[in-house]
């Protein structure tokens, strides 16, 4: 452990000194961190404790943990019916496997390529997978995190159909030419048989068969296979004589077959939408066509063609007709059906419409064994984005509930935010509101994906995510123990109006597509004050409560806008010698109860809000229900700007927000705005770079404090009736469909989410001259709010630059940038006790404002004295004068008491608003002020942590001093930074554009971890990653899956005990006696060596060059890397258990079988020596 003495390093500093910055950091990330002095040796901040740092590199170790929600593109589907586990593969080259709530494992195949189909080894603990690159894989389930054992990569052949037979090793494989090929599982070797597509059709045959596209073996016979062809040729092939028993033909395409459990019919899908039922002793034509969905013609002509069948399933039942189970075969005549799925039984046919196109399904039977009576009872039906299962004991097919969180994506998730060790009675109180949402309607029955085994492990404390929309829903998760599992969804669209077509221009929305979408969320688990802010420029406060309420939403108007950029105009009489600034002040108390804002004639068309706050009561259910909806309006005929910060505050009862025009603070509890103003007036005569107005207006006077403008109420009226002479109508703004923006990819521009502008480039069309011509020389043109997906981060400022090197583009906030756009966001915001002045000898309340330039202003607030005043006093917010400055955009501030411990924001703790023991208002609120651990007053010092996006600082407070600066990149820019608490210590959690991971000490900035984990390549990604406490860190991999990880060493050393078991030992079903007459004319079946006729002393060798084997990473190698420690040799004797007593179970069945064998052979001999006994040598 290293020591820090603050008092030694600052007496050795002469105040001379400058404030310098460590030594740059590559673009890795990687920078050391230094001292410097910010003030004379003996300023009143110097510490008088040793701060003993007890993180250190070995604390830190990067490790996926688990992935949640909907497989990404999935293509693929399989079901070990002994062991009830599902597998799922993905385009993306992703496995993922299902079981019991709570076993979810993902895989990732190393090649990426597209998963093509997947076979589970029945009750063996393994899978094999084929993949779009032509390669099997042989995936080992018996350990907690899968992985390949074997690799076959074929070189000549593209694979098209993969079958393997129960209780076999040995793997049939089509193939694009036509060839069935025969792979041993066990050593992932060909064998020399080879069905070639040539030998298995007639020589008269004049075209190619096509590719395979079905293998199966008879139920009836294992020595024969039925190999199908796309062109519609069937072959049942004699594996034992090596040739065709028969050939069927059918003149439509062949999409899958599926056999009666007898092993003496078959059906087949066609492309025409038929359905045929083939007989084995009649194979000439089938004895059975029927069109399910075709229109029968009077004439007595064969029924219209519908679309393909893709796939049928023919399951029998002993007590009951069959089931015929297939998608697709639509009747052409209705192009705007949905997906179905349609179930024949009997007589009766039931179509089953999807929300998304059917990607596979697959029937689940009672049996593993396909020459018994089926007895179908659910069908897994895999969508594009869901995964459904339907319920076939029950006449109405009711849909099992799915406890998997596979709706994430339900609507497009826009944020996120991840909260660990949080209050452990949020989870049941959440839980018990959302419970009462549940849809009714499903199956009675349990979950039929039932397998694997899991425990809830060491790590036991609470755990949220939450999740905002673009359809602006809010869903909070129960993430505990690695699992997620919704708890309550929050609907924030319900406090608007809804649009109807052709009122769009009283309101003029800013946003085409996804008006509600959530753009920030700001949750206080201890008060349960939660708040989010919208793309289209609102911001809503929510309580929570448990008691439904029926209540109008109160709401608030502010007219936010950068002064520095006004409308030029000729008519001078409209500028009053009055900042902006001034116009919502704290010092009016006629305004405190005002809740809207007031403006003259002429003016309202552009006082509008971007959407319409419901006037009428509305009944809120227990939950979070809305307490205060704050709206940003056009101002002069320019859209809100989207909101690129919030914060709130309960024991405050503040909520401040800022965007690229400046910074708004709203009085939550007497719903009064107290302070909307340009980032420019924040500084008042402290603007370090005393930046000059460009428009030509004389009479402004930008060197205007706070302070000053408090004391001028008169300024608040005149500014107020305003009237903006240059826009005379109201208008809606038009969106240019060059700036729409996808979920993905914003127009495949990947900026810093807290570059210079918030105004993206955009192609001025000729409608726009005019208004451009309007603005003064620094304004750009007006932007579109961006959709759902790419909020948060802003577009390129104009569409001439570069779209390459999108995340690695260096970008500084010099000067220079200040030239080219006068406009500077609020980037960061932060409620807390502070010293807000040099001089200060106490705490007090603050309000800490980070810019994009790298500005950091400290806002005093004055709070009523006592609680019986807070509700009538106003509450004033004063600048400080204190401005401190770093390099790059501000993204987070943290503070720590004297010791190095951080410091708790102030809250109030939660009472219900609504509580029926309410009844007087008197009761006090009971507000913490300071975190439990440090003392109850502050000492007389205190550390500021502030992190912009190129680096980090240490300040100690009141003196000022900058203690430490670690310059985090020079090349790059980060995208998050959090302080967090690990271990009882805490850092700050860094993620950079780059890829790289970091963390560092705090308060000495020393680097504990720099790894290159994850290339920024996706928008995605970058909006949603999120650092929490306890070494836990999330972001959205896909559009539909969650990506959680861990830095933390002291957890990857106990994920494995965390995560399932995918295999658990389960005794496989015995077969049906099948009787003696079955046994006796039921064919040979039993009698079948595939062993002698594939191996490789019949067979031979396969050629060389048509396929290439590669061994695997999988087995006890595999766990090398998954585990250290204990538990890494705990679960590699496992492994080596588990396969040792593989090997001694085969060793007893052969030693069996032997035993048999010996035991057959000496009686058949003993026959022999009976028969021949009594006869003479000439008799033989």
């Amino acid at each position: 452990m290293k020591k820090f003495n603050f008092r030694k390093v600052l007496d050795g500093l002469t105040a001379s000194s400058p404030v310098g910055s460590s030594g740059g950091g590559s673009g890795s990330g990687a920078g050391g961190g230094s001292v410097h002095p910010g003030g004379t040796a003996g300023a009143a901040g110097t510490p008088r404790e040793e701060i003993q740092e007890t993180l250190t590199s070995d604390y830190f170790q990067i490790c996926k943990t688990v992935r949640h929600g909907f497989p990404y593109l999935p293509t693929a589907l399989a079901f070990d019916p002994v062991q009830k586990i599902l597998a799922i593969g993905t385009r993306t080259g992703a496995i993922r496997i299902l079981g019991r709530p709570g076993v979810d494992c993902y895989c990732q195949h190393e090649s990426g390529a597209a998963v093509l189909q997947l076979q589970f080894l029945i009750n063996e603990g393994a899978l094999v997978s084929a993949c779009a690159d032509d390669a099997l894989h042989l995936w080992n389930l018996r350990q907690k995190r899968p992985a390949v054992l074997h690799s076959l990569k074929f070189n000549r052949e593209r694979i098209t159909y993969c079958h393997l037979p129960f209780q076999s090793k040995w793997l049939y494989v089509g193939t694009e030419r036509g060839n069935t090929h025969i792979v041993n599982i066990e050593s992932f070797i060909l064998s020399g048989y080879v069905i070639m597509w040539n030998k298995a059709i007639e020589l008269s045959t004049k075209t190619h068969p096509g590719p395979v596209v079905h293998l199966s073996d008879s139920p009836r016979d294992e020595g024969k296979l039925l190999i199908g062809y796309e062109n519609g040729t069937i072959v049942f092939w004699d594996l034992r004589s090596k040739r065709a028993d028969l050939r069927a033909y059918y003149d439509e395409a062949i999409h899958s077959v599926a056999w009666h459990h007898e092993g003496k019919q078959f059906m087949c899908s066609h492309s025409d939408g038929s359905l045929t039922l083939w007989n084995l002793k009649s194979p000439n034509r089938p004895f059975q066509t029927t069109i399910p969905h075709g229109k029968v013609q009077r004439d007595g002509k064969k029924p219209e063609s519908c679309k393909p069948i893709l796939k049928v399933e023919y399951k029998t039942c002993k007590n009951s007709e069959p089931f015929v189970i297939f998608s697709g075969g639509l009747s052409y005549d209705k192009p705007c059906r949905r997906p179905s799925l349609t179930i024949m039984h009997g007589k009766a046919i039931t179509v089953l419409e999807m929300d998304h196109p059917i990607v596979d399904f697959l029937t689940l039977c009672e049996t593993p064994y396909p020459n018994e009576f089926q007895e179908p009872y659910a069908v897994v039906v895999l969508l594009e984005k869901d995964l459904i299962v339907v319920d076939l004991t029950q006449s109405n097919f009711p849909i099992f509930e799915n406890p998997y969180p596979i709706d994430i994506h339900e609507s497009p998730v826009t944020c996120t935010e991840y909260f660990a060790d949080c209050p452990p009675d949020l989870i049941p109180v959440l839980y018990s509101v959302g419970a009462k949402h549940k849809k009714q309607g499903y199956s009675n029955k349990e979950w039929p994906i039932s397998g694997g085994a899991w425990n809830l492990g060491a790590q036991t404390y609470p755990e949220i995510i939450i999740t905002g929309h673009a359809d602006g829903s809010v869903k909070f998760w129960d993430a505990s123990a690695i699992t997620l599992q919704m708890l309550y969804k929050l609907k924030t669209s319900k406090v608007f109006e809804k649009q109807k077509v052709g009122e769009g221009k009283a309101t003029a929305e800013i946003v085409e597509e996804d008006p509600f979408a959530i753009q920030m969320m700001y949750w206080c688990p201890e008060s349960r004050i939660f708040c989010v802010a919208g793309v289209s420029a609102y911001v809503i406060v929510y309580k929570f409560s448990k008691h439904e309420v029926n209540t109008e939403i109160a709401s608030l108007e502010v007219r936010l806008q950068c002064e520095v950029e006004d409308i030029i105009t000729p008519e001078p009489e409209t500028n009053p010698p009055f900042p902006d600034a001034s116009s919502q002040l704290p010092s009016l108390k006629s305004l405190s109860g005002s809740t809207n804002t007031v403006a003259c004639e002429g003016t309202m068309k552009d006082s509008i809000p971007c959407l319409s706050v419901k006037a009428r009561p509305v009944r809120m259910p227990p939950g979070y229900q809305a307490d205060l909806v704050i709206q940003l309006v056009w101002v002069d005929g320019e859209p809100p700007q989207q909101i690129t910060s919030l914060a709130v505050n309960s024991a405050y009862g503040l909520v401040a927000f800022g965007n690229c025009n400046g910074l708004a603070v709203v009085d939550f509890m007497q719903k009064t705005v107290l302070l909307s103003m340009g980032t420019l007036d924040l500084y008042g005569s402290s603007d370090p770079y005393q930046r000059q107005p460009r428009s030509p207006r004389k009479s402004r006077q930008f060197a205007a404090g706070l302070t000053e403008l408090s004391d001028s109420p008169v300024s608040l009226e005149l500014e107020r009736c305003k009237s903006p002479t240059s826009v005379k109508g109201s208008r809606k703004l038009s969106l240019p469909t060059d700036l729409k923006t996808d979920l993905d990819h914003v127009n495949g521009h990947c900026t810093s989410p807290t570059s210079q502008s918030c105004s993206s480039g955009k192609r001025l069309s000729s409608a726009d001259v005019s208004r451009a011509n309007r603005r003064g020389p620094g304004r750009p043109p007006f932007r579109k709010a961006q959709s759902a997906a790419c909020m948060e981060i802003s577009l390129p400022v104009t569409t001439e630059e570069n779209r390459e090197n999108s995340f690695s583009r260096s970008r500084s906030s010099s000067v220079s940038s200040i030239d080219r756009d006068s406009k500077e966001a609020i980037t960061a915001l932060y409620f807390m006790e502070s010293f807000a002045r040099k001089n200060d000898s106490a705490v007090s309340s603050c309000l800490w404002v980070g810019t994009g330039l790298g500005m950091v202003i400290i806002l005093s607030l004055n709070l009523p004295a006592s609680d019986d005043l807070r509700q009538s006093e106003p509450v004033v917010v004063s600048p400080s004068g204190t401005v401190l400055t770093l390099k790059g955009a501000v993204l987070t501030f943290a503070c720590l008491d004297c010791m190095g411990t951080l410091t708790h924001r102030p809250y109030e703790v939660w009472r219900d608003p609504h509580s029926a023991d309410d009844g007087d208002k008197t009761r006090k609120r009971k507000l913490v002020m300071h975190s439990p651990s440090s003392s109850q007053d502050m000492g007389d010092h205190q550390f500021a942590v502030i992190c912009s996006e190129k680096q980090a600082k240490v300040f100690s407070l009141p003196s000022q001093t900058c203690l430490y600066v670690h310059n985090i990149t020079e090349t790059s820019f980060l995208l998050r930074a959090d302080v967090v608490t690990l271990c009882n210590s805490v850092c700050l959690a860094c993620f950079c554009a780059n890829g790289h991971i970091m963390t560092l000490s705090l308060p000495s900035l020393r680097p504990l971890l720099d790894i290159n984990y994850l290339p920024v390549t996706d928008m995605r990604i970058a909006r949603t990653f999120c650092f929490t406490n306890e070494g836990q860190a999330l972001y959205l991999s896909s559009p539909t899956e969650i990506q959680r990880l861990t830095y933390s060493q002291e957890m990857c050393d106990n994920l494995q005990d965390m995560l399932g078991d995918l295999f658990t030992p389960v005794e496989t079903p015995e077969a049906q006696n099948r009787g003696f007459l079955k046994g006796l004319f039921g064919g040979s079946g039993q009698a079948f060596d595939r062993e002698e006729l594939f191996g490789e002393a019949t067979a031979g060798k396969a050629s060389r060059s048509l396929a290439q084997h590669i061994p695997g990473s999988g087995g006890i190698e595999g766990v090398r890397g998954a585990a250290g420690g204990v538990i890494g040799d705990l679960t590699r004797a496992r492994i080596a258990l588990d396969e040792r007593g593989q090997k001694l179970g085969e060793l007893d069945e052969r030693t069996a079988s032997m035993m048999a064998s010996a035991e057959a052979f000496s009686k058949h001999a003993h026959e022999v020596m009976l028969k021949y006994k009594d006869k003479k040598w000439y008799q033989f």
